[in-house]
């Protein structure tokens, strides 16, 4: 049996099917211009399986963020990993932060879905997973500054979106650092 057989049969992979075409339409054209029908069509499915499995455009996208946090989750697990090796924990931090920023698409994409979470709250708990989650992750390095941390790891990143530009390595490693060390 293909692929395409086997989702057809499957809803649960119809609609993760569904969810990653949408982040995939939402690169390209942003949130505000995805529609069901630029969806369907990027998923290889029919217009009716979109309305049938997510009846409204907030439904399609909230499914979208749901399986961007869910990547999200994933990736933090292996920050924790290779923080948890760690002999300089900034320097890792910002290694990781800078390895992230590789796929700017996909930080434009997780970013413009975060935004929408300010707007709707029905998607703050998922847009705070990401927040609660690198949180946890930095609190036994960090301390109470962990959401400090977070915090400049979050507008390094936005910032760095914004302007199209690198992050500094030795800059963000000096913050993380004084972070931490008034936390001490």
């Amino acid at each position: 049996m293909g692929a395409q057989q086997k989702r057809a049969r499957d809803p649960g992979a119809r609609r993760r099917a569904l969810a990653e075409a949408a982040l995939e339409v939402i690169a390209e054209v942003g949130i505000g211009r995805t529609t069901h029908r630029a969806v369907a069509l990027r998923a290889g499915l029919p217009l009716g399986a979109t309305t049938y499995y997510f009846p409204t455009l907030d439904d399609l996208i909230g499914a979208a963020l749901q399986h961007a946090a869910e990547e999200l989750r994933v990736e933090l697990d292996g920050w924790a990993e290779r923080l948890g090796g760690a002999d300089d924990v900034p320097a890792e931090l910002t290694g990781l932060v800078q390895g992230y920023l590789g796929d700017r698409r996909r930080v434009q994409v997780e970013y413009e879905l975060y935004v929408a979470a300010a707007r709707d709250p029905r998607l703050r708990p998922l847009a705070r997973g990401w927040l609660d989650g690198m949180g946890r992750m930095l609190e036994p390095y960090a301390g109470g500054a962990a959401g400090d941390v977070v915090a400049l790891v979050d507008g390094v990143i936005l910032q760095a979106m914004v302007t199209g530009s690198d992050v500094d390595g030795d800059r963000l490693t000096a913050a993380v650092r004084r972070l931490i060390a008034d936390e001490a």
